[in-house]
């Protein structure tokens, strides 16, 4: 793909305080599951690799299957840039055009709706879904309501994109699915107010900062870091862990330490000094220095933190599946993924964006330049290799009986 001349206008837009993809995400138990970057050291889930279709499987669903010129895609809120420059080149390339539409906002209601659809062989009305790897994810693969991937039509995808996202656990091999964009649960403080730097989980425990530590009401955002206090892997823990760390958090909680249980709520509560720490969202915390010019700190803990996906599936019964896998592996020209993480704000799965990115930076300039410089070296954006070590899954659920426990374990930290 040819260079384009960066937008400076629609730039000044991004510089701007928006929404996150987060603000959209009313979290649910199971709304957000983590990534296996093993690759790059991420701990792994243990068998939930969804079994493989024989390779004559992925033939026999691609034979006789051609471009039709048009393609739809559901997608979450807040994932592109509503003037959709990315999808204007698309169609400019290939004349395939895109519905885009944000109708994804919790796995649970959106595999609930898909699925009396999908088992009856018929369409959803979409031909390229974003979905989470989790609980869900699986119910797609276990009911034979993804399509096998054709990687032969995946070349930016093969050429492009990290290695730690060809080796995920949920779905080895990328036989379902490709990552859209991902995120980190981390720490973010205000250096000012703590007086020290923070390298730990147990930072959120420490008596110093007495009522002015913020904790997430999602429980699987805060069972994770109590399961991680105590050296727990979440991928491995049992019903007697869960008790565990419910009860580090509750003596959190009981010793006056946590100030309150946040939703998105979290970033307002920091910038207006109501917490000094707080459990955090790394593209958030990105937004909020770049745009209102802050210096939280956003940090890996020492013990672990979480990170969480979002990837791009093909419902077996699309009526356009050529076009959506073509408009799937436009997504990681590298150009393209640049722009889309110059909207986003979190992590995204193609590492020569960075490159992209410093070169935009340096034919821009005043607010637009320091934006672009911000974003391109931002290890909340580009994690290092030490932070993918240490980034772990949110636990994950075999059943409904499961996460019925799980969360009678954990909604008391937050309710009681």
């Amino acid at each position: 793909m040819n260079n384009q001349p960066f937008d400076a206008p629609l730039l000044r837009g991004m510089t701007q305080r928006r929404l996150s993809r987060r603000d959209a995400l009313r979290i649910s138990g199971l709304s957000a599951a983590g990534l296996a970057l093993a690759a790059c050291g991420v701990q792994g889930q243990g068998n939930t690799t969804p079994t493989a279709p024989a390779a004559d499987a992925v033939a026999k669903f691609w034979a006789g299957k051609t471009k039709n010129g048009k393609v739809d895609m559901a997608n979450w809120p807040l994932y592109m840039d509503p003037e959709k420059p990315e999808l204007k080149k698309f169609t400019e390339q290939t004349g395939i055009q895109v519905t885009y539409a944000e109708v994804i906002e919790e796995m649970g209601p959106w595999f609930a709706k898909t699925q009396p659809q999908l088992s009856a062989g018929q369409s959803i009305g979409y031909d390229l879904m974003v979905i989470t790897n989790g609980i869900q994810f699986k119910q797609f693969v276990q009911g034979g309501f993804l399509a096998p991937l054709d990687h032969a039509k995946l070349t930016n995808f093969n050429a492009n994109a990290a290695a730690a996202y060809k080796t995920a656990s949920f779905d080895r091999g990328n036989v379902y699915s490709t990552p859209w964009a991902s995120g980190i649960t981390g720490i973010a403080y205000d250096p000012a107010k703590t007086g020290r730097e923070l390298t730990k989980l147990a930072d959120l425990w420490d008596p110093a900062f007495k009522g002015k530590v913020g904790m997430f009401s999602d429980t699987q955002e805060l069972a994770n870091f109590g399961l991680l206090v105590e050296g727990i892997d979440p991928a491995k823990s049992t019903p007697d862990d869960w008790k565990k760390a419910a009860d580090k958090l509750k003596a959190q909680k009981d010793a006056g330490i946590v100030r309150k249980y946040y939703d998105q709520s979290y970033v307002e509560a920091l910038g207006s000094g109501e917490v000094w720490i707080t459990q955090a969202w790394s593209g958030d915390i990105f937004q909020k220095n770049v745009s209102d010019g802050t210096n939280y700190k956003f940090i890996v803990p020492e013990e672990g933190a979480t990170i969480w996906t979002d990837n791009m599936t093909i419902p077996v019964t699309a009526t356009n599946p050529v076009d959506a896998i073509m408009l799937m592996d436009f997504f990681y020209d590298v150009e393209i993924a640049a722009t889309l993480a110059e909207y986003i704000n979190y992590i995204t799965p193609v590492p020569d964006a960075q490159k992209a990115i410093q070169a935009h930076a340096a034919a821009a300039s005043g607010e637009d330049k320091d934006f672009l410089e911000a974003l391109a070296t931002s290890p909340m954006i580009f994690p290092s290799q030490a932070d993918y070590s240490k980034l772990h899954y949110y636990v994950e659920f075999e059943n409904a009986t499961e996460q019925r426990e799980f969360q009678d374990t954990f909604e008391p930290v937050v309710l009681g």
